[in-house]
Parts: C-alpha cells; sequence; structure tokens
C-alpha cells in the first residue's frame, strides 16, 4: 500500500487523485490532505479518508477546521508551516502537489529535502523554481513524475529510451474555447466564456489560463525544466480533440506520442503507480468512433502568451518567475472584473519589458519577484 500526501486536496487535481484512490480499494492510504481555505470540503474528506494530519493556509479556517473535527484523531496544522509538515512531515511515499500557484515552492521543496516522490501538478513550482528542483531531486533521489496530460504523455514516451536523442518535443494543445476567434472578437470576452473549455473540466484559474494560451507557455518552460530541453526542440501544436496529449519526435525522425481520453484521472494515477499502468475509472479511448485527429499551429499574433512564455525561458534567471507572477496577478484580475480579457497579455508583456533579470534566483528571491509585481501591478492597473 502506498502512502500518499495531497497538497491542495479540495481542488480539481486534489479531488481526482481521490477518485483515484477510491476506485483502487487497498492500494493507497491518505496519510496527510492540505488545502487554502475549503474547509467545507476538507471536513468531508479527513473524514472519509483519516488522514495523520490536514493543513490549511488559512489560519482563522484551521482553526475552525480544528474544532470541527475535535472527535478524530487528525492533527490540524495551519499557515505554511502547516503545508510544509504535510508534505514533510507525514508518513507519505509520494506527495501530490496539486495547489495552484506559487505557495506550492516551499512545501515542494521541504517534501524533496524529506526524500519524497513528487506527483508535480503545480507547474508555478517548476517554472519558477525549476533550476533549483530538479538538480535537488536528482541529487536526492527523489522522483519528480509529472501530473500535466501532456508532461505525462512526453515522460511515457520517453520510458526506456532515455539513450535515444530528442529531436523535438511536440507539446499539444486543445487552443482553448477561442482557438478560432479572431483578435477583435476577444475584447468583450466574460468570465464565463473563458471558464467554458470544450474539452477539460480544470480549475478557474487554469482555465483562464487555458484561454489565454498562457497555460501552454508555462507548459513549455515546465518542458524545458522536466526534459532538459532547449526551448528551440519544444513545439506547440494544437489538437482541439485532446486525444494525443503529446509527442516526442527522435533525432531519427520516429515519433512516439501517448494518445487517451481527456479525463486527468489518467496521468494522476500514472504518477502515483509508475512504473506500472493499471485499470483506470476513466473510460478507455474508443479508436472506433474517431473519425479524424485535427492538427493545427497556434497563432501566436492574437494568444501573445505563448510567445512570451518563449521569451522568458531564453533569456532565463528570474524571468519565468516575472512571466508566471504577472500572469498568476493578472487572471485573478480578469476573474474579478477589473481586467479586460486581453489585458491578461498585456500586463505580462509590459512586465516583463520593464522588469530586471536576476541570474540563479534563490526561493527568497523567486517569492520577493512575486511580492513586487503584485504590489507594482496593484498601483499600475488596480
Amino acid at each position: 500500500m502506498k502512502n500518499i500526501a495531497v497538497l491542495g486536496s479540495t481542488g480539481s487535481i486534489g479531488t481526482q487523485t481521490l477518485d483515484v484512490v477510491r476506485a483502487a480499494p487497498g492500494r493507497f492510504r491518505i496519510t496527510a490532505l492540505a488545502c487554502r481555505s475549503r474547509i467545507d470540503l476538507l471536513e468531508k474528506q479527513i473524514r472519509e479518508f483519516l488522514p495523520d494530519m490536514a493543513a490549511v493556509f488559512d489560519e482563522d479556517a484551521a482553526a475552525d477546521l480544528a474544532v470541527r473535527v475535535r472527535d478524530l484523531p487528525v492533527r490540524i496544522l495551519k499557515g505554511m508551516d502547516g503545508l510544509i509538515e504535510v508534505c514533510a512531515g507525514s508518513r507519505a511515499d509520494i506527495v501530490v502537489t496539486a495547489i495552484v500557484g506559487m505557495i506550492g515552492i516551499r512545501p515542494t521543496m521541504a517534501a524533496i529535502e524529506a526524500g519524497r516522490d513528487i506527483a508535480l501538478a503545480n507547474k508555478e513550482t517548476c517554472v519558477t523554481a525549476g533550476h533549483i528542483i530538479m538538480p535537488r531531486a536528482r541529487e536526492m533521489g527523489v522522483n519528480i513524475l509529472p501530473v500535466d496530460s501532456e508532461h505525462s504523455a512526453i515522460f511515457q514516451a520517453l520510458m526506456g529510451r532515455h539513450d535515444s536523442k530528442i529531436g523535438k518535443i511536440l507539446l499539444t494543445a486543445s487552443g482553448g474555447p477561442f482557438r478560432n476567434a479572431a483578435y477583435e472578437e476577444l475584447k468583450n470576452v466574460t468570465v464565463e466564456q473563458a471558464l467554458a473549455h470544450p474539452t477539460w473540466s480544470m480549475g478557474a484559474k487554469i482555465t483562464i489560463d487555458s484561454a489565454t494560451m498562457v497555460n501552454k507557455g508555462l507548459e513549455v518552460i515546465e518542458a524545458c525544466r522536466l526534459f532538459d530541453v532547449s526551448p528551440d526542440q519544444v513545439q506547440v501544436v494544437l489538437q482541439p480533440q485532446s486525444i494525443i496529449h503529446s509527442a516526442v519526435q527522435y533525432e531519427d525522425g520516429s515519433v512516439i506520442a501517448q494518445l487517451g481520453p481527456s479525463d486527468m484521472r489518467i496521468p494522476i494515477q500514472f504518477a502515483l503507480t509508475w512504473p506500472d499502468h493499471l485499470p483506470s475509472p476513466a473510460e478507455p479511448l474508443d479508436f472506433t468512433a474517431i473519425k479524424s485527429i485535427e492538427i493545427g499551429v497556434p497563432r501566436n499574433d492574437v494568444f501573445k502568451g505563448l510567445p512570451l512564455a518563449y521569451e522568458a525561458i531564453r533569456r532565463g534567471g528570474s524571468m519565468p518567475a516575472v512571466y508566471n507572477a504577472a500572469n498568476e496577478w493578472a487572471n485573478a484580475a480578469f476573474r474579478h472584473g477589473r481586467i479586460g480579457f486581453l489585458d491578461i497579455c498585456e500586463v505580462i508583456e509590459e512586465t516583463m519589458a520593464s522588469a530586471t533579470v536576476t541570474e540563479n534566483p534563490s526561493i527568497d528571491e523567486i517569492l520577493a519577484v512575486q511580492e513586487e509585481i503584485n504590489r507594482r501591478s496593484e498601483v499600475k492597473y488596480g
């Protein structure tokens, strides 16, 4: 039985992780859970899975939760220290890092230092601190197992073939709800329209990122970090049906792709059961129902978040953290009606243009970048 801690258990990836656990009784045990503030759902999860500990980042909510579950033998922790304890102090064999945003950096690093394997769903951690996390994971003998469907697909395409040189990573994208929209049509996009993703069910922040193509930009940076390739070796292609989840083209021209249904439980489960593929709660892909597979090219002139990501990883240092932090602020501002849809990438571009790059930033410096960008953005755009 594998012990699992879930950082971000009340979000989209976290709840689907628990679906995977439910579907395989006796194979997994939940030792720890953590969330930002959604204690109504967290309480239900605690009562169902009976973890040793649970943490809530919001300290007032943590105090409330402690009262609610005082009848159970579970330790309730709070704040950043609580998130770190869940990742490093629990009996977990693997930590699912599913919390959204740069809040996940310190807990993920703590889990690595404790020798826990990482099922990585918190892409911001890899984007902003991959130059620290990946080398340290190798030093500690920790496996970083990607949960994103695209990076899981690449990981699977590379399994057993590390002696074959990568020519190119083909990173697929659905294109989101506006892939065929004219630039002028995007000026009046509402939050509700942007949240209507055609193929994937995700949390609000990631769904908006998908609509702007910033999510794919973050995944480009993440692919460079995870698989030690240059930006020139990562090509984004549109695959609207989300059947091909990504592929690797080797130097001899051969391509190995991973295909499957649009169900995040498949890559989540593979990260938990690697290197084994086991029966999944997801419906299998029916090849007889596939009439065609559409391939397209992203429109970088319309969705500027993608070329800006390439610029960020090429400039290196702290620039990926700048890109990510500017997007986090702008994404939230759009969801709260403070800026327009097209303004998201404008904020990112203007923030990057005025930023100074720090080479090899520490975790403290990365988090300081976020704080400074939040402050400046509130003054300039708020």
